[in-house]
């Protein structure tokens, strides 16, 4: 086997073990409704803190990668993530909660992210780079979806503080094979990417998170990528990941039943998202994103039908939702690599991948203060699911073509 599959092997267990503590955020609402009087937006407001922080995290974690090696980092970001589910036995008070569950696991899972999967597969392979983007990314997202049932269970017969032991346990388990398999580049093991030596970097420093914002913010194929990936972050972690249990539980789908929907949902995206990564390295990116976003905005639109019938309606989501959850990622990183380049996009890729966590935030908060106002979910997902239509607009006028070389970027974080 070659070594890449290794490392890929590595950062896949390390990206499933990081997205458990966010698989916390449906989970816990009712339960610290109940213990601490809080209301369904005060707690979502700390799931918004953590995707914003999740968000901003991921250019600086790339070009830490640069900087530092992957494997320091990973290592660094899984450490934190035991102390944050160490702390979170702990909290009582809002506040704690917004600086535990919000800032610091925020940060931590922000350099455990997607942007992990581009680096993976720009250094460590030169075919079927969408193939390991879209294995990678499913962990990310798949992570959190597949923990819900046991902690679920460890909720309703227990008290919710032990669902941390899930967390804390699946990141240790992930140092371990990070500290085993994870590789900063093959020159470092003496062996060359899958499929062969990689096509040269470009030329220039190491980029700097800040730095390439600055000559990117205006390009239109990044304001369409990063617009579109806002809405998507607001439809998948901000919206169903933090409401979708609080509103089957509106209909009266007892807690440990919208757990297993969410778990069928992460299996079925391994199968999505890899999907996708295959397709990626065959047909047009564009053309897949269009399908994605239409797609998605149709399932949203009948999900307050699909809650209330309970049957076939409600089968039909799970199924098709799981299986479009984030495999708009394999493109958007095809996309942007093919505009900014293999460097330059990596980070290019974190900004727009903050652009997703930002858009979660909001949508996490919103459908917390809607649902505390108006008692029903109904109205967000109708917005919802006309948003995702938005999004297909703005990337159905993004023509992608290689941009002229960026001016060199200094090297650094920051």
């Amino acid at each position: 086997m070659h070594r890449a599959w290794i490392v890929a092997a590595s950062a896949f267990v390390a990206l499933l073990a990081a997205a458990a503590i966010r698989a916390t955020f449906g989970i816990l609402m009712e339960p610290l409704m109940d213990e601490f009087g809080w209301s369904h937006g005060a707690i979502a407001t700390a799931a918004s803190v953590n995707l914003v922080v999740f968000g901003i995290s991921a250019p600086f974690a790339a070009a830490l990668n640069e900087r530092f090696g992957l494997r320091r980092v990973v290592t660094v970001a899984l450490a934190l993530i035991v102390v944050s589910a160490a702390l979170l036995t702990q909290v009582t008070a809002l506040w704690q909660l917004y600086v535990v569950w919000g800032l610091v696991a925020g940060a931590a899972t922000g350099a455990v992210a997607p942007v992990l999967a581009a680096t993976v597969a720009g250094r460590w392979f030169t075919l079927r780079r969408g193939l390991v983007v879209g294995l990678l990314t499913a962990a990310n997202s798949t992570g959190q979806l597949i923990f819900l049932p046991l902690m679920a269970h460890l909720v309703t017969h227990g008290d919710w503080r032990a669902t941390m032991i899930v967390v804390g346990g699946a990141a240790v388990l992930a140092l371990v094979a990070v500290r085993a398999g994870l590789r900063d580049s093959p020159e470092e093991v003496g062996t060359v990417p899958y499929g062969g030596p990689a096509e040269p970097i470009e030329a220039g420093a190491r980029p700097a998170a800040v730095a390439v914002l600055r000559q990117i913010y205006r390009d239109r194929v990044f304001l369409a990528l990063a617009g579109s990936f806002f809405i998507c972050g607001a439809t998948t972690v901000g919206l169903i990941a933090v409401h979708l249990i609080p509103a089957a539980h509106d209909h009266g789908i007892p807690a440990g039943q919208a757990a297993s929907l969410m778990a069928a949902m992460g299996v079925l995206d391994i199968a999505g998202t890899t999907g996708s990564g295959w397709l990626t390295d065959r047909y047009d990116a564009r053309k897949l994103l269009l399908g994605y976003y239409a797609g998605r905005g149709i399932s949203l639109l009948i999900l307050p039908m699909a809650l209330a019938s309970q049957g076939f309606a409600l089968t039909a989501f799970t199924a098709f939702y799981g299986l479009d959850w984030i495999a708009t990622v394999p493109p958007t990183v095809a996309l942007v690599t093919q505009r900014f380049g293999r460097r330059v996009g990596t980070v290019a890729f974190g900004w727009i991948f903050a652009a997703h966590q930002i858009g979660g935030a909001a949508a996490a908060w919103a459908a917390g203060v809607v649902r505390d106002g108006a008692g029903t979910y109904d109205g967000v997902f109708f917005v919802s699911g006309a948003l995702c239509f938005a999004a297909a607009l703005m990337l159905l006028g993004a023509r992608v073509r290689p941009r002229a070389p960026l001016e060199p970027v200094v090297a650094g974080a920051g």
